[in-house]
Protein backbone atom coordinates (compact mmCIF):
# COMPACT_ATOMS: atom_id res chain seq x y z
CA UNK A 1 0.00 0.00 0.00
CA UNK A 2 1.47 3.75 -0.77
CA UNK A 3 -1.37 5.57 -1.11
CA UNK A 4 -2.85 8.06 2.24
CA UNK A 5 -6.26 8.39 0.07
CA UNK A 6 -8.89 8.29 2.42
CA UNK A 7 -12.27 8.95 0.70
CA UNK A 8 -14.20 11.12 -2.09
CA UNK A 9 -15.81 14.52 -1.89
CA UNK A 10 -18.35 16.04 -4.02
CA UNK A 11 -17.02 19.41 -5.30
CA UNK A 12 -20.20 21.60 -5.25
CA UNK A 13 -22.35 19.88 -2.26
CA UNK A 14 -19.86 18.49 0.37
CA UNK A 15 -20.95 15.14 0.26
CA UNK A 16 -18.85 11.71 1.53
CA UNK A 17 -17.96 8.90 -0.75
CA UNK A 18 -16.62 5.56 -0.61
CA UNK A 19 -13.18 5.84 -2.38
CA UNK A 20 -12.50 1.84 -2.86
CA UNK A 21 -15.60 0.96 -5.04
CA UNK A 22 -16.14 2.47 -8.35
CA UNK A 23 -17.41 5.66 -8.11
CA UNK A 24 -18.97 8.30 -11.09
CA UNK A 25 -20.56 11.82 -9.95
CA UNK A 26 -21.89 12.32 -6.90
CA UNK A 27 -25.18 11.06 -6.32
CA UNK A 28 -26.38 13.80 -4.76
CA UNK A 29 -25.92 15.96 -7.03
CA UNK A 30 -24.60 15.15 -10.21
CA UNK A 31 -21.13 16.73 -9.97
CA UNK A 32 -17.73 15.48 -9.76
CA UNK A 33 -16.09 13.74 -6.86
CA UNK A 34 -12.35 14.90 -5.55
CA UNK A 35 -10.35 12.79 -3.61
CA UNK A 36 -8.92 13.56 -0.43
CA UNK A 37 -5.60 12.20 1.55
CA UNK A 38 -4.42 11.95 5.03
CA UNK A 39 -2.30 14.88 4.52
CA UNK A 40 -0.47 14.50 7.56
CA UNK A 41 0.70 10.63 7.48
CA UNK A 42 1.87 11.78 4.28
CA UNK A 43 3.38 14.44 4.87
CA UNK A 44 5.43 12.13 8.03
CA UNK A 45 5.64 9.34 5.00
CA UNK A 46 7.82 11.60 2.20
CA UNK A 47 9.13 15.12 2.19
CA UNK A 48 10.74 16.88 -1.04
CA UNK A 49 14.09 15.79 -0.24
CA UNK A 50 13.09 12.34 -0.52
CA UNK A 51 11.80 13.36 -4.45
CA UNK A 52 14.92 13.21 -6.90
CA UNK A 53 16.08 9.44 -5.56
CA UNK A 54 12.82 8.72 -7.34
CA UNK A 55 12.26 8.04 -11.17
CA UNK A 56 10.87 11.43 -12.89
CA UNK A 57 7.55 10.02 -13.82
CA UNK A 58 4.13 11.20 -12.47
CA UNK A 59 4.50 8.07 -10.17
CA UNK A 60 7.07 9.77 -7.75
CA UNK A 61 4.11 11.57 -5.88
CA UNK A 62 2.53 8.44 -5.52
CA UNK A 63 1.51 8.88 -1.77
CA UNK A 64 -0.72 11.64 -3.21
CA UNK A 65 -2.18 9.34 -5.94
CA UNK A 66 -5.49 7.09 -5.32
CA UNK A 67 -3.22 3.49 -6.42
CA UNK A 68 -3.19 1.65 -3.45
CA UNK A 69 -1.33 -0.90 -4.72
CA UNK A 70 1.42 -0.72 -7.29
CA UNK A 71 0.62 -4.10 -8.62
CA UNK A 72 -2.19 -2.53 -11.19
CA UNK A 73 -0.11 0.46 -12.43
CA UNK A 74 -0.28 1.27 -16.20
CA UNK A 75 2.09 3.42 -17.12
CA UNK A 76 4.27 4.01 -20.41
CA UNK A 77 6.82 6.35 -18.43
CA UNK A 78 4.18 9.42 -18.34
CA UNK A 79 5.04 12.74 -16.71
CA UNK A 80 8.23 13.83 -15.86
CA UNK A 81 7.86 17.05 -18.76
CA UNK A 82 10.65 19.56 -19.56
CA UNK A 83 10.13 22.87 -18.62
CA UNK A 84 11.72 24.77 -20.87
CA UNK A 85 12.98 28.64 -20.66
CA UNK A 86 11.89 30.52 -23.79
CA UNK A 87 14.61 33.27 -23.81
CA UNK A 88 13.84 34.02 -27.81
CA UNK A 89 10.10 33.82 -27.55
CA UNK A 90 10.30 36.00 -24.03
CA UNK A 91 12.35 38.96 -25.92
CA UNK A 92 9.75 38.86 -29.19
CA UNK A 93 7.02 39.27 -26.37
CA UNK A 94 8.87 41.18 -23.66
CA UNK A 95 8.56 38.85 -20.97
CA UNK A 96 12.15 37.63 -20.48
CA UNK A 97 10.75 35.72 -17.61
CA UNK A 98 8.43 33.15 -20.18
CA UNK A 99 8.83 29.18 -20.03
CA UNK A 100 6.79 26.09 -21.19
CA UNK A 101 6.16 22.96 -19.87
CA UNK A 102 6.47 20.84 -22.95
CA UNK A 103 3.46 17.97 -22.38
CA UNK A 104 3.90 16.83 -25.99
CA UNK A 105 6.82 14.39 -24.86
CA UNK A 106 4.28 12.26 -23.25
CA UNK A 107 3.93 8.70 -24.38
CA UNK A 108 0.93 9.39 -26.56
CA UNK A 109 2.08 12.80 -27.11
CA UNK A 110 -0.24 14.66 -24.65
CA UNK A 111 -1.16 15.58 -21.72
CA UNK A 112 -3.91 13.48 -21.35
CA UNK A 113 -1.27 10.52 -20.38
CA UNK A 114 -1.07 11.93 -16.73
CA UNK A 115 -4.88 10.91 -16.03
CA UNK A 116 -5.57 8.13 -18.12
CA UNK A 117 -2.37 6.70 -16.21
CA UNK A 118 -4.28 6.97 -13.30
CA UNK A 119 -7.50 6.95 -13.76
CA UNK A 120 -6.85 3.40 -15.53
CA UNK A 121 -4.57 2.07 -13.35
CA UNK A 122 -7.41 2.75 -10.37
CA UNK A 123 -10.19 1.54 -12.47
CA UNK A 124 -8.39 -1.93 -13.19
CA UNK A 125 -7.48 -2.09 -9.21
CA UNK A 126 -11.67 -1.52 -8.32
CA UNK A 127 -12.51 -4.62 -11.08
CA UNK A 128 -12.87 -2.43 -14.20
CA UNK A 129 -12.77 -4.81 -17.09
CA UNK A 130 -14.41 -2.17 -20.10
CA UNK A 131 -13.94 0.98 -20.22
CA UNK A 132 -15.34 3.79 -22.49
CA UNK A 133 -14.51 7.73 -23.16
CA UNK A 134 -15.96 10.54 -25.19
CA UNK A 135 -12.93 12.45 -26.46
CA UNK A 136 -12.62 15.40 -29.58
CA UNK A 137 -9.22 13.42 -30.03
CA UNK A 138 -6.63 13.01 -27.68
CA UNK A 139 -7.98 11.60 -24.80
CA UNK A 140 -9.26 8.57 -26.64
CA UNK A 141 -5.77 7.38 -27.80
CA UNK A 142 -5.12 7.87 -24.61
CA UNK A 143 -7.17 5.65 -23.13
CA UNK A 144 -6.94 2.97 -25.75
CA UNK A 145 -2.92 2.73 -24.80
CA UNK A 146 -3.47 2.67 -21.19
CA UNK A 147 -6.66 0.33 -21.24
CA UNK A 148 -4.13 -1.79 -23.43
CA UNK A 149 -1.52 -1.51 -21.08
CA UNK A 150 -3.35 -2.63 -18.13
CA UNK A 151 -5.64 -5.57 -20.28
CA UNK A 152 -8.35 -3.56 -20.72
CA UNK A 153 -11.19 -3.36 -23.19
CA UNK A 154 -11.62 0.60 -24.78
CA UNK A 155 -14.14 2.32 -26.34
CA UNK A 156 -14.11 5.06 -27.62
CA UNK A 157 -16.45 8.02 -29.24
CA UNK A 158 -15.34 10.92 -31.08
CA UNK A 159 -16.48 13.11 -33.68
CA UNK A 160 -16.83 11.97 -37.16
CA UNK A 161 -14.68 15.05 -37.85
CA UNK A 162 -11.81 14.63 -34.83
CA UNK A 163 -8.43 14.68 -36.68
CA UNK A 164 -7.23 11.36 -38.55
CA UNK A 165 -4.65 11.12 -36.68
CA UNK A 166 -6.20 10.66 -33.34
CA UNK A 167 -9.11 8.38 -34.76
CA UNK A 168 -6.36 6.16 -36.35
CA UNK A 169 -4.15 6.20 -32.72
CA UNK A 170 -7.01 4.95 -30.39
CA UNK A 171 -7.39 2.24 -33.33
CA UNK A 172 -3.99 1.32 -33.19
CA UNK A 173 -4.03 0.87 -29.82
CA UNK A 174 -7.17 -1.55 -29.40
CA UNK A 175 -9.62 0.79 -29.16
CA UNK A 176 -13.12 0.26 -30.64
CA UNK A 177 -13.94 3.58 -31.78
CA UNK A 178 -17.71 5.08 -32.98
CA UNK A 179 -17.64 8.58 -34.74
CA UNK A 180 -20.63 10.20 -34.12
CA UNK A 181 -22.31 13.08 -35.72
CA UNK A 182 -21.87 16.48 -33.53
CA UNK A 183 -19.45 17.20 -31.28
CA UNK A 184 -17.87 16.29 -28.40
CA UNK A 185 -21.27 16.60 -25.74
CA UNK A 186 -23.14 14.42 -28.35
CA UNK A 187 -20.34 11.89 -28.10
CA UNK A 188 -20.30 12.34 -24.10
CA UNK A 189 -24.11 11.24 -24.26
CA UNK A 190 -23.46 8.08 -26.62
CA UNK A 191 -20.92 7.21 -24.13
CA UNK A 192 -23.10 7.69 -21.00
CA UNK A 193 -25.86 5.32 -22.55
CA UNK A 194 -23.26 2.60 -23.03
CA UNK A 195 -22.03 3.32 -19.51
CA UNK A 196 -25.48 3.12 -17.68
CA UNK A 197 -26.71 0.06 -19.68
CA UNK A 198 -23.47 -1.45 -17.74
CA UNK A 199 -21.32 -2.06 -20.54
CA UNK A 200 -18.10 -0.42 -19.56
CA UNK A 201 -17.07 2.06 -16.84
CA UNK A 202 -17.57 5.85 -18.04
CA UNK A 203 -13.89 7.54 -18.20
CA UNK A 204 -15.43 11.25 -19.41
CA UNK A 205 -13.93 14.25 -17.87
CA UNK A 206 -14.54 14.34 -14.22
CA UNK A 207 -17.33 11.59 -14.51
CA UNK A 208 -14.95 9.62 -12.70
CA UNK A 209 -12.96 10.77 -9.59
CA UNK A 210 -8.78 9.74 -10.54
CA UNK A 211 -8.29 11.18 -14.52
CA UNK A 212 -7.78 15.03 -12.23
CA UNK A 213 -5.45 12.93 -10.05
CA UNK A 214 -2.73 12.55 -12.69
CA UNK A 215 -3.34 16.11 -14.21
CA UNK A 216 -2.42 17.32 -10.87
CA UNK A 217 1.02 16.10 -11.16
CA UNK A 218 2.01 19.09 -13.52
CA UNK A 219 0.97 21.01 -10.64
CA UNK A 220 3.53 18.82 -8.29
CA UNK A 221 6.19 18.78 -11.14
CA UNK A 222 5.82 22.76 -11.62
CA UNK A 223 6.65 23.24 -7.73
CA UNK A 224 9.70 20.58 -7.65
CA UNK A 225 10.69 22.79 -11.14
CA UNK A 226 10.75 25.66 -9.66
CA UNK A 227 12.62 24.61 -6.42
CA UNK A 228 9.29 24.40 -4.64
CA UNK A 229 8.44 28.29 -6.04
CA UNK A 230 5.95 28.79 -7.72
CA UNK A 231 5.85 30.71 -10.87
CA UNK A 232 3.72 34.23 -10.94
CA UNK A 233 1.67 33.02 -13.78
CA UNK A 234 0.23 29.68 -15.47
CA UNK A 235 -1.33 30.16 -18.99
CA UNK A 236 -3.68 26.87 -19.53
CA UNK A 237 -5.42 26.35 -22.82
CA UNK A 238 -9.18 25.03 -21.32
CA UNK A 239 -11.90 22.33 -22.83
CA UNK A 240 -13.00 20.45 -19.98
CA UNK A 241 -10.06 22.27 -17.83
CA UNK A 242 -9.37 19.12 -15.88
CA UNK A 243 -5.57 19.98 -15.80
CA UNK A 244 -6.09 23.34 -14.35
CA UNK A 245 -8.66 22.43 -11.94
CA UNK A 246 -5.98 19.42 -10.93
CA UNK A 247 -3.34 21.96 -10.39
CA UNK A 248 -5.06 23.83 -8.19
CA UNK A 249 -5.96 21.32 -5.73
CA UNK A 250 -1.83 20.14 -5.80
CA UNK A 251 -1.44 23.75 -4.70
CA UNK A 252 -3.83 22.86 -2.13
CA UNK A 253 -2.61 20.01 -1.31
CA UNK A 254 0.83 21.27 -1.41
CA UNK A 255 0.47 23.79 0.70
CA UNK A 256 -0.92 21.59 3.81
CA UNK A 257 1.96 19.38 3.37
CA UNK A 258 3.82 22.35 4.06
CA UNK A 259 5.67 21.95 0.55
CA UNK A 260 5.36 25.49 -0.77
CA UNK A 261 4.38 28.71 0.94
CA UNK A 262 0.49 29.53 1.17
CA UNK A 263 -0.92 32.18 -0.18
CA UNK A 264 1.88 32.37 -3.26
CA UNK A 265 -0.06 30.83 -5.89
CA UNK A 266 0.35 32.23 -9.22
CA UNK A 267 -2.80 33.71 -11.21
CA UNK A 268 -4.33 31.45 -13.79
CA UNK A 269 -5.34 32.53 -16.61
CA UNK A 270 -7.77 30.59 -19.23
CA UNK A 271 -7.29 30.26 -22.58
CA UNK A 272 -9.99 29.43 -24.93
CA UNK A 273 -10.93 29.55 -28.82
CA UNK A 274 -13.27 32.59 -29.78
CA UNK A 275 -15.60 30.42 -31.45
CA UNK A 276 -16.05 28.37 -28.20
CA UNK A 277 -15.20 30.41 -25.31
CA UNK A 278 -18.28 29.65 -22.59
CA UNK A 279 -15.47 30.25 -19.77
CA UNK A 280 -14.21 33.16 -21.56
CA UNK A 281 -17.74 34.71 -21.38
CA UNK A 282 -18.91 33.46 -17.85
CA UNK A 283 -15.75 35.01 -16.33
CA UNK A 284 -16.66 38.84 -18.30
CA UNK A 285 -20.20 38.22 -16.61
CA UNK A 286 -18.66 37.59 -13.39
CA UNK A 287 -20.72 34.19 -12.95
CA UNK A 288 -19.98 31.22 -10.92
CA UNK A 289 -20.88 28.62 -13.60
CA UNK A 290 -20.88 28.71 -17.54
CA UNK A 291 -23.82 28.71 -20.45
CA UNK A 292 -23.24 26.28 -22.88
CA UNK A 293 -21.86 27.10 -26.19
CA UNK A 294 -24.33 26.84 -29.29
CA UNK A 295 -22.39 26.54 -32.64
CA UNK A 296 -18.51 25.36 -31.26
CA UNK A 297 -16.28 25.75 -33.55
CA UNK A 298 -12.65 25.62 -34.01
CA UNK A 299 -9.88 24.02 -35.58
CA UNK A 300 -8.18 23.37 -31.95
CA UNK A 301 -10.37 19.94 -31.28
CA UNK A 302 -9.40 19.83 -27.55
CA UNK A 303 -10.69 23.47 -26.95
CA UNK A 304 -13.99 22.54 -28.94
CA UNK A 305 -16.16 22.26 -25.55
CA UNK A 306 -19.34 23.63 -25.55
CA UNK A 307 -19.97 23.02 -21.74
CA UNK A 308 -17.32 21.72 -19.09
CA UNK A 309 -18.75 19.88 -16.26
CA UNK A 310 -16.10 21.35 -13.61
CA UNK A 311 -17.12 25.07 -15.22
CA UNK A 312 -17.97 26.08 -11.54
CA UNK A 313 -14.31 24.58 -9.83
CA UNK A 314 -12.23 26.41 -12.97
CA UNK A 315 -13.63 29.73 -12.49
CA UNK A 316 -13.18 29.73 -9.03
CA UNK A 317 -9.54 29.04 -9.37
CA UNK A 318 -9.50 31.87 -12.03
CA UNK A 319 -11.31 34.36 -9.79
CA UNK A 320 -9.58 33.15 -6.35
CA UNK A 321 -6.07 33.73 -8.12
CA UNK A 322 -6.79 36.95 -9.09
CA UNK A 323 -6.27 35.45 -12.88
CA UNK A 324 -8.30 35.76 -16.07
CA UNK A 325 -9.75 33.99 -18.90
CA UNK A 326 -9.45 35.18 -22.24
CA UNK A 327 -10.04 34.19 -25.92
CA UNK A 328 -7.98 33.96 -29.03
CA UNK A 329 -8.78 33.24 -32.68
CA UNK A 330 -7.88 30.32 -34.64
CA UNK A 331 -5.50 32.72 -36.44
CA UNK A 332 -4.11 33.95 -33.69
CA UNK A 333 -3.32 30.36 -32.77
CA UNK A 334 -1.81 29.40 -36.34
CA UNK A 335 0.47 32.76 -35.95
CA UNK A 336 1.58 31.60 -32.66
CA UNK A 337 2.15 28.28 -33.35
CA UNK A 338 4.83 29.11 -36.06
CA UNK A 339 5.94 31.60 -34.22
CA UNK A 340 6.94 28.98 -31.28
CA UNK A 341 8.28 26.78 -33.84
CA UNK A 342 10.45 29.67 -36.23
CA UNK A 343 11.52 31.11 -32.58
CA UNK A 344 12.09 27.98 -29.92
CA UNK A 345 11.87 25.01 -32.54
CA UNK A 346 8.87 23.60 -30.54
CA UNK A 347 6.26 22.11 -32.87
CA UNK A 348 3.04 22.80 -30.54
CA UNK A 349 -0.39 21.57 -30.98
CA UNK A 350 -2.98 24.83 -31.48
CA UNK A 351 -4.47 24.35 -28.15
CA UNK A 352 -1.13 24.99 -26.61
CA UNK A 353 -0.33 27.48 -29.39
CA UNK A 354 -3.16 29.53 -28.24
CA UNK A 355 -1.13 30.06 -25.03
CA UNK A 356 1.13 32.22 -26.61
CA UNK A 357 -1.13 34.32 -28.25
CA UNK A 358 -3.10 35.05 -25.50
CA UNK A 359 0.53 36.34 -23.09
CA UNK A 360 0.94 38.48 -26.33
CA UNK A 361 -2.32 39.94 -25.84
CA UNK A 362 -2.23 40.02 -22.10
CA UNK A 363 1.20 41.64 -22.40
CA UNK A 364 -0.43 44.15 -24.97
CA UNK A 365 -3.11 45.14 -22.49
CA UNK A 366 -0.80 45.41 -19.65
CA UNK A 367 -2.70 43.26 -17.77
CA UNK A 368 0.93 41.00 -17.76
CA UNK A 369 3.68 43.89 -16.70
CA UNK A 370 6.54 41.87 -17.99
CA UNK A 371 8.40 41.40 -14.70
CA UNK A 372 6.14 38.14 -14.15
CA UNK A 373 7.69 34.53 -14.22
CA UNK A 374 5.02 32.82 -16.78
CA UNK A 375 4.41 29.15 -17.97
CA UNK A 376 2.61 28.42 -20.66
CA UNK A 377 1.57 24.81 -20.64
CA UNK A 378 1.54 23.16 -24.20
CA UNK A 379 -0.66 20.13 -23.93
CA UNK A 380 0.57 18.04 -26.81
CA UNK A 381 2.50 18.08 -29.74
CA UNK A 382 1.68 19.47 -33.23
CA UNK A 383 1.88 16.07 -34.45
CA UNK A 384 -1.49 14.92 -33.15
CA UNK A 385 -3.59 16.94 -36.13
Amino acid sequence: MTSFLTDLICARCGAHHDADVLQGVCGDCESPLLARYDIEAARQAVTPAALPARPFTLWRYEELLPLRDRRFRATLGEGGTPLLSLPRLGEQLRLPGLSAKLEGVNPTGCFKDRGMAVAVSRAKELGATELVVPTAGNAGGALSAYAARAGLTARVFMPADAPVSNIAEARATGGEVRLVDGLIDEAGRQARQVAEAGYAFNMATLREPYRIEGKKTMGYELAEQHDWQLPDVVVYPTGGGTGLIGMWKAFDEMEALGWIEPNRRPRMVSVQASGCAPLVAAFRAGHEDSIPWTDARTDAAGLRVPHALGDFMILKAVYDSRGIAVAVSDREMRDAQVQLGHGEGIYAGLEGAATVAAVSKLRDSGWLAGSETVVLFLTSSGLKV
